[in-house]
């Protein structure tokens, strides 16, 4: 039996319009996320996912790892939303017992700049797990992410130096017009996504400390156990591992010029200094 991970792109595809379908006309029984993985985009988000999606008291949604809603599937509405997500007595048989939690991810969810507010207005008591990787490694995988996609056509050093005007007057585009989808502020973004501090100020704000859990993909890949079991503490899910951590969606390549590595070292300095100040530690990439 092909598994749904597996199954050719057409067969993917009509699996999701007919589950969308579905979705919306069962909408009222389905659940909402207890949880959410909000960033950040190339952080390891897809691996820390794949590990909680595996647990048995998690539901993911049908046929994605992220539904995208809060940041540009917003207009279509709660009930679009809902319906992405299993129905409650089916997600109750696969929990064996304990109360399932259901949850997407989705790394534009804190770069976003309607997003946060749109979580907190439609999820109240919602959780949210972040994951951080050192932002000048996380812009250089972006870089690679968007170039396969064929999002980006400028070499890396050049896409930085065109970021500015790329981005230049996104944020108000966005605020002013809740429909619209920026290209530039969602895919090319390397150097602003990567001011950590600012985001994750504006989900304390939003949320409260108790609600947001801070997590570092080196400290994941490092030595995952801790950080699942804090992940799962965090979210009060029953103890269990997997019976392996992978790692996803890596993509290979050559390694960060040192010239640009100097560059984005001291663009970051400050903005990891007031992270650090923020989270009363250091991140994983300055100890």
């Amino acid at each position: 039996m092909i598994s749904r991970r597996d199954a050719p792109p057409w067969v993917k595809e009509a699996g999701r319009a007919a589950t969308r379908t579905g979705g919306r006309l069962t909408s009222g029984a389905r659940m909402l996320p207890d949880f959410l993985m909000v960033g950040t985009q190339r952080g390891g988000t897809t691996s820390l996912f794949r590990a909680l999606a595996a647990h048995p008291a998690t539901v993911q949604p049908n046929f994605h790892k992220g539904v995208h809603y809060f940041d540009v599937n917003y207009p279509r509405g709660l009930g679009w939303y809902r319906g992405h997500f299993p129905v409650r007595a089916l997600a109750e048989r696969r929990a064996r017992g304990a109360a399932p939690q259901a949850f997407e991810s989705a790394g534009y969810y804190m770069h976003h700049p309607l997003a946060p507010e749109r979580i907190a207005g439609d999820l109240p008591g919602v959780k949210l797990v972040v994951l951080l990787r050192d932002p000048a490694v996380r812009a250089y995988s972006a870089h690679k992410h968007e170039l396969a996609r064929g999002f980006e056509t400028e070499p890396f050093e050049r896409a930085l130096d065109l970021e500015p005007e790329r981005l230049s007057g996104e944020v108000e585009k966005i605020r002013a017009d809740p429909a619209y989808v920026s290209h530039g502020h969602r895919h090319h973004s390397y150097l602003d996504r990567g001011r950590y501090a600012e985001q994750i100020e504006r989900l304390f704000a939003l949320f409260g400390r108790d609600r947001v859990l801070v997590l570092f993909a080196e400290d994941f890949f490092t030595e995952p156990e801790p950080c699942y079991d804090s992940a799962l503490e965090f979210l009060g899910l029953p103890a269990w591992r997997p019976a392996s951590f992978e790692r996803h969606n890596a993509r290979p390549g050559s390694p960060l010029p040192d010239h640009l590595q100097r560059r984005l070292a001291d663009y970051y300095a400050p903005w990891d200094d007031k992270l650090a100040a923020l989270l009363g530690a250091e991140p994983a990439w300055r100890r």
